[in-house]
């Protein structure tokens, strides 16, 4: 019998769960709410918050998780960008995460346990990104691990301009980080100056991001006192780790990001993915 399991359930959405019995390691996504995934356990460890009020919530953004930001990290400056002479209109960090996506697959063998969900462009994003696009994401569970194999797809007569990123909400009682990563350099955006990084983050007042400006490695290992070690390992692509929090809530968000935001503005690290062509790249998480 297989240590992989896959079980469906309701909780105001449809919920998809992935269990890896010998590990207690779990997957719990909700694709109609913009794809996010609610849970994560690894060896018995859950390592997300989930505000479950907006979750609940269908106009609020969920604060917890791991939403998905696409196409664009952060916000825009004034909430608009130009593109080929138009102006749009786009919220904080893209689409994606506003759209009902599509289960496209569910597997588990002897290996692992996946689900591959996707979202296509629609008249409702077409309105703040004038793209035909197609995400597909597979989330695979396997050895305590989760990895988030990620197809970007243009499917318009034009180079289609991205900058995707994750948002997860990692569970923290305290704001004071150590980071383990090769970065030298750190952008405050509380006062907007580039400073020194000597790998320790205290986040405990501040109510902008930290961006990690120059590092060279694909992974980073972040720890708070008291609480756990979490490794990510990313592609290539993604350039930034971003750190947020929000003052006296129990959680700091680690996030991996291709670009700053404003970027759609600035227009210099933009990811273009030819007419028909997609860009591929990966996440993991693991203790």
């Amino acid at each position: 019998m297989s240590g992989y399991e896959f079980r469906r359930f309701e909780d105001k959405y449809e919920m998809y769960e992935l269990t890896e019995r010998s590990t207690d390691s779990a997957l719990t996504i909700a694709p109609e709410r913009g794809g996010i995934v609610t849970g994560l356990r690894l060896n018995g460890q859950e390592l997300l918050f989930l505000n479950k009020e907006t979750f609940y919530d269908p106009q609020a953004n969920v604060r917890g998780g791991i939403p998905v930001l696409f196409p664009i990290c952060g916000g825009l400056e004034n909430g608009r960008y130009e593109w080929n002479g138009h102006t749009y209109e786009m919220k904080a960090h893209g689409v994606a995460r506003d759209e009902p996506w599509r289960v496209e697959d569910v597997h588990t063998d002897e290996q692992s346990a996946s689900i591959t969900v996707s979202l296509a462009g629609n008249a409702a994003t077409l309105q703040a990104y004038p793209f035909d696009f197609e995400l597909r994401f597979t989330y695979v569970l396997q050895n305590a691990s989760l990895r988030i194999v990620q197809h970007y797809t243009n499917r318009s007569d034009s180079a289609m301009p991205m900058y995707a990123g994750f948002h997860p909400y990692f569970l923290a009682e305290s704001k004071h980080i150590s980071v383990d990563t090769d970065a030298t350099r750190q952008l405050d955006l509380n006062d907007g100056l580039e400073k020194p990084f000597d790998g320790q983050l205290d986040l405990t007042d501040k109510k902008e991001a930290v961006l990690l400006l120059d590092a060279g490695r694909n992974d980073i290992r972040f720890q708070t006192p008291g609480g756990v070690s979490v490794r990510m390992e990313y592609g290539p692509e993604f350039r930034y780790i971003v750190f947020w929090t929000t003052p006296g809530q129990p959680y700091v968000c680690v996030e991996p990001w291709m670009a700053k935001r404003h970027e759609l503005n600035r227009k210099q690290e933009l990811t273009m993915i030819a007419p028909g062509a997609s860009l591929t790249t990966e996440l993991k998480i693991l203790l």
